[in-house]
């Protein structure tokens, strides 16, 4: 008997803004950013196995099996749990690798939640996160689902609620290594720490932004044309580019003009993540 499907969205993540603080003696960086999801991502399939194997069934150019993030959580979810059941994963990929908007994170996410679920472990969200914080500092902030302020290396989340506008996400083709951008000596590290909730208006800059532009001028470009029409800002290290709209229908009037020449998509801004409201009805 074929064992029966299930499928999660696994949601893009914005930086709406990035500050630097400084480089902590372990060699990563002390930051203040917050993360909103979008109404848009891939989907991941999921049926249970009996015999404890697990098994990814797309492939991804240039990432081993064993190395991507979906399958390195799930054996960690099943080594530290105990769990003797298996798992078969298929992937509807949409995101782009090395685009900033968390697409790996969220794969990772998305796995332990599903497994969680399917393999009926019980475990909360405090001890996903934790969890999800050994494969990247992403990961907490797609396990809890709620728009964050984020210190630390990013896992030290306070629930915010920021405006949800409708996003043009412009997406350069070219993948920015986030270790190269964090390495660089041009960046600036000392920005001051923001101490008052909500963020106050105005701090909305990225400090990765002037080194990433000035590396890659496929970046510098997709800047330069969505800042005719609105503020473009860069998420994470990029290579994605994003500015805010009132409107869809006002989102999707700049993508048709500039998406001849650059590939991107319209999304709705969330501070509720697609995952966890899908998972709120299957409860």
């Amino acid at each position: 008997m074929t064992a029966p499907r299930l499928t999660l969205p696994s949601p893009a993540k914005l930086n709406l803004m990035l500050h630097i603080l400084g480089r902590r003696e372990d060699g990563y960086h002390e930051l203040q950013t917050i993360f909103q999801f979008l109404d848009y991502g891939d989907d991941i399939t999921f049926a249970v196995r009996d015999d404890g194997v697990i098994r990814l069934h797309t492939e991804f150019d240039g990432v081993p099996h064993d190395s991507n993030l979906i399958v390195r959580a799930a054996k960690k979810l099943q080594e530290q749990s105990g769990c003797a059941l298996g798992i078969d994963i298929w992937i509807d990929k949409v995101l782009p690798m090395g685009g900033g908007i968390g697409g790996g994170s969220s794969n990772a996410a998305t796995t332990l939640l599903g497994l969680n679920h399917l393999w009926q472990l019980g475990w909360d969200e405090d001890r996903l996160a934790v969890l999800g914080l050994t494969l990247g500092a992403d990961v907490p902030v797609f396990v809890r689902g709620h728009a964050a302020f984020a210190e630390g290396v990013g896992e030290k989340l306070t629930p915010v609620d920021p405006e949800e506008p409708w996003y043009l996400v412009l997406v350069p083709q070219v993948s920015v290594s986030t270790a190269e951008i964090f390495s660089d000596p041009l960046l600036t590290r000392n920005s001051s720490p923001i101490k008052v909730r909500p963020v106050p208006k105005g701090n909305s800059r990225n400090d990765c932004l002037p080194v990433v532009a000035r590396r890659y001028p496929e970046v510098r470009n997709a800047l330069n044309l969505l800042g005719k029409f609105t503020e473009a800002k860069l998420t994470g290290t990029g290579s994605c580019v994003f500015g805010g709209f009132p409107s869809k229908a006002e989102a999707d009037k700049v993508s048709a003009l500039l998406t001849e020449t650059l590939t991107g998509f319209v999304a709705k801004g969330s501070n509720v993540s697609m995952l966890h409201r899908k998972l709120q009805k299957l409860l």
